[in-house]
């Protein structure tokens, strides 16, 4: 890896290429993105035996920093999963190209026409830690809106993004669009993740993907626009009127499909009438799988569950692990949610319609979820394509962030010869 002493000069460099990139970005043509994209997409198909072999040198230098098993499954790329990233490269590909679209239009008494439309937000800085799916996520995102992007990717996934990023590249060299419009930071010098957070005059918008240490820096002290989740504090309620399969089924998936992904499930809250009969099977179904559960007072009585402390509310384990509590009702379950959400997703599981009605009035989170495995946060599975991230604020983008939510719009205002009395 080439040593860069003088990060400062170096970000600086970046930011000022992609500024220009983004220019031309904000005008190129539907086909030519969707030609980069799909070939993007057939580089990394092409090339999947070098990016596999530069992920296992990544998954060597996890190993020696002795990351957990949960950020280690984040950072594998096997042959499916890259066939998921070439899926998603081609889904973004294939979606209506955001920039341009009129969102509204109209017309005032005074004779001017009015159209809001949509336009690139310039450029973007994605932050990120050990998911080298990431790079290809945000390219692609950042390239169908229309914006170039400067990506940050982990330490540990140094040579997958690098190899990724090689491939995205050479998308835009074959559509004619400048390379420069995806850049990868080319050290891991944390030194390039402080220089990010202050390039006011370069990066319109900072995106973090990390854990909660990653997300509160970026949050803390970047002094550019931040699109951001915290943590995904993921609680699924068991209602007295759940479907006692439907609850088994979501809640395992919830928990086991992925453990280190943001909207596995943290959290189950379960109503005190169906504590013996539905929260008692799935309690010992998720142990059953491998997960351990942290129990509360009245839970704890089920053998081989562990007892829950203070601290298991409002955690985020990214792993086999569970906390359980049972609460008197509805109300109960969304006056924890309340105190310990992070307002990122959470699920009710019931058949009664008035208690789904009431769980999504009164619950402000990003995603709410009926019946629904949590596992379906995730913007790809949101039609989007591939995400950014799963944005929590109430400012300009809330929940995944795809390419429309890459953009802002500006007015365009038309008349004929009309002055203002």
């Amino acid at each position: 890896m080439k040593d860069h002493g003088d990060i400062p000069q170096l970000m600086a460099e970046i930011g000022q290429r992609a500024k220009a990139a983004a220019v031309e970005l904000s005008v190129a043509s539907a086909e030519a993105k969707r030609h980069a994209l799909e070939a993007a997409a057939d580089a990394v198909w092409a090339q999947r035996s070098e990016i596999i072999a530069a992920n296992g040198k990544d998954l060597d230098y996890g190993r020696d920093k002795g990351l957990s098993e949960a950020m280690m499954d984040r950072l594998l790329l096997s042959e499916d999963r890259i066939a998921g990233i070439v899926e998603g490269l081609r889904a973004v590909a294939g979606q209506e190209d955001p920039v341009g679209e009129v969102l509204a239009e109209w017309d005032m008494a005074s004779g001017i026409h009015i159209r809001r439309v949509r336009t690139p937000l310039g450029v973007i800085g994605v932050i990120y830690e050990s998911r080298p799916n990431v790079t290809a996520d945000a390219g692609a995102l950042c390239l169908k809106s229309g914006n170039a992007v400067i990506l940050r990717g982990g330490s540990e996934s140094f040579h997958s993004s690098s190899a990724i990023h090689a491939c995205l590249v050479e998308g835009l060299r074959s559509a004619g669009l400048p390379e420069d419009a995806i850049q990868l930071v080319p050290t891991r010098d944390r030194a390039a993740v402080q220089e990010m957070l202050t390039m006011v005059d370069t990066i319109d918008v900072i995106v973090p993907r990390g854990g909660k240490g990653l997300v509160g820096l970026v949050q803390r002290e970047a002094r550019v626009p931040v699109f951001a989740h915290l943590e995904g504090i993921v609680h699924i309620y068991i209602d007295r009127d759940a479907d006692p399969e439907k609850a088994l089924k979501v809640v395992l998936n919830a928990k086991t499909r992925r453990t280190g992904i943001c909207g596995a499930a943290e959290c189950l809250l379960i109503h005190r009438d169906v504590v013996d009969t539905i929260g008692q099977g799935v309690i010992r179904a998720l142990m059953d799988a491998g997960v351990e559960v942290r129990a509360d007072a009245t839970l704890k009585a089920i053998a081989g569950t562990q007892e829950a402390t203070q601290e298991d509310w409002g955690r985020e384990y990214l792993d086999s692990i569970i906390a359980a509590k049972v609460v008197e009702d509805e109300e109960g379950a969304i006056a924890h949610i309340r105190r310990y959400g992070s307002q990122h997703t959470d699920c009710i599981i019931t058949e009664n319609d008035a208690a789904a009605e009431m769980f999504f009035r009164r619950l402000d989170s990003a995603i709410l979820m009926r019946n629904t495995s949590t596992q379906f946060a995730d913007g790809g599975e949101f039609g989007m394509g591939a995400e950014i991230g799963i944005a929590t604020g109430k400012l300009h983008a809330r929940g995944p962030v795809g390419a429309a939510q890459l953009t802002s719009f500006k007015y365009l205002v038309e008349g004929d010869g009309v002055v203002r009395r």
